[in-house]
């Protein structure tokens, strides 16, 4: 025989006999707190109905084997006194239950067919069933075991069969119900802890639709303030060099605040996210977007031919992929002319941000790192579109975006 298996099976002996017993069984008690007078009812009930049980105990005792008073009334508190402890020292109500088995037969006569009183019998079933229950499978075999020696000691032959037989039946039956219930209580805290999952995700999920709606409008009006604190000199006549100095801080203040995000950015996105359908600005915003872009300074040309709105999710992903090609025109080049096309054909709705050459490229505080590319390539692969990015043989650079759709043409 395996030595771990002996090992495990001489431990779970000792603790049969006199280990540690298991942790109290907690009752579904919160809905008697409304009710606080229900709590001491049953314990009054409870109490009554262990004194009715020693004293009919005492009395068949007394009747049926002569016994002394003050004997039989001890034999009956201990056949009694394991019911009290079953819900919060199960294996000292068994031990209890066994030492009355053995010392219950006292005085009896061998012409009876059971060695114990009715009472003793029946809470001795009752504490196997409910002990079996309660504790591990090991510890059961043992308590099987010992529980039925005072059956072959004290049972008349054609009598320890039969309650041998009843004996095991109540422990298989309560082993049963202990791990129903047990599975079940499992199942219980593993939906619970999957719960805390779900708001775990939540969680990575809406600090990602922050990160990319920072990104997306944070940055965007970072990048116009730079490229307004550095164009202004060059528009205005006879700017003072404090003044020159005052924009060119103002410039540098915005790439730091935008190098700074960047990092908050790569912080707060998470690997995996969801598409994002919350209602935000949609194709009609367009125009509006553009005009600010003018009033940074940006030449800008809006050709767009779409004459229905389209769902919130495709209308958001193109407001938001024009609105970063603006801002990434703005900080890689800064003064060259940007064009933005918004397409309707049979596939979807087409977006396209295109920027020439001859602008002034941003120092290297304002390039790389960004979440701009990225952002727009998840927007349209969410969507189930496409994205290409490229620079462009004339020295600029292209942002072509697909995005399908399923709208229905209202202006027809």
């Amino acid at each position: 025989m395996d030595r771990t298996r002996v090992r495990a099976a001489l431990a779970a002996l000792r603790r049969t006999v006199a280990g540690p017993d298991y942790p109290p069984l907690r009752l579904p008690l919160h809905r008697l707190r409304r009710q606080p007078w229900v709590l001491p009812v049953l314990r009054a009930v409870g109490l009554l109905a262990l004194i009715g049980l020693t004293l009919i105990g005492e009395e068949y005792l007394t009747d049926t084997r002569k016994l002394p008073g003050a004997v039989a009334l001890l034999l009956a508190a201990l056949a009694v006194a394991p019911l009290p402890m079953l819900l919060t020292r199960p294996l000292w109500a068994w031990r209890i239950t066994l030492v009355g088995l053995l010392f219950g037969t006292f005085n009896r006569s061998p012409a009876d067919d059971l060695p114990w009183s009715p009472i003793q019998l029946l809470v001795s079933l009752a504490v196997l069933f409910l002990v079996a229950a309660r504790v591990d499978r090991l510890v059961l075999g043992w308590i099987g075991l010992l529980s039925l020696v005072p059956v072959w000691m004290f049972v008349p032959s054609h009598n320890q069969g039969g309650i041998s037989l009843l004996f095991v039946v109540l422990l298989v039956i309560g082993d049963l119900v202990g791990h129903n219930l047990r599975t079940r209580r499992a199942l219980a805290e593993q939906s619970e802890v999957s719960e805390l999952e779900q708001a775990r995700r939540a969680v990575l999920e809406e600090r990602t639709r922050i990160a990319r709606e920072l990104h997306d409008v944070v940055a965007h009006h970072m990048s116009m303030i730079a490229v307004q604190a550095e164009t202004a000199p060059y528009r205005l006549t006879d700017v003072p060099e404090p003044v020159r100095v005052e924009f060119a801080a103002i410039a540098d203040s915005a790439r730091s605040a935008l190098t700074d995000m960047r990092r908050l950015l790569g912080v707060l996105r998470s690997e995996v996210e969801d598409p994002q359908t919350a209602p935000q600005p949609s194709l009609a915003d367009l125009p509006e977007l553009v005009a600010a872009a003018h009033r940074a300074g940006m030449t800008v040309t809006l050709d767009s031919d779409v004459t229905a709105e389209s769902s919130a999710p495709v209308g958001l992903a193109a407001y938001r992929i024009v609105q970063e090609g603006l801002a990434n025109a703005a900080r890689h080049a800064a003064g060259a002319e940007v064009r933005v096309t918004v397409r309707d054909n049979e596939r979807g709705l087409a977006v396209r941000v295109a920027n020439g050459s001859g602008g002034v490229p941003a120092g290297p505080d304002a390039r790389g790192g960004g979440q701009g590319l990225p952002g727009m390539r998840e927007r349209a692969v969410s969507l189930g579109g496409s994205f290409i990015a490229h620079p462009t043989a004339d020295g600029g650079y292209l942002v072509d975006v697909l995005l399908p759709d399923d709208r229905e043409d209202t202006g027809a």
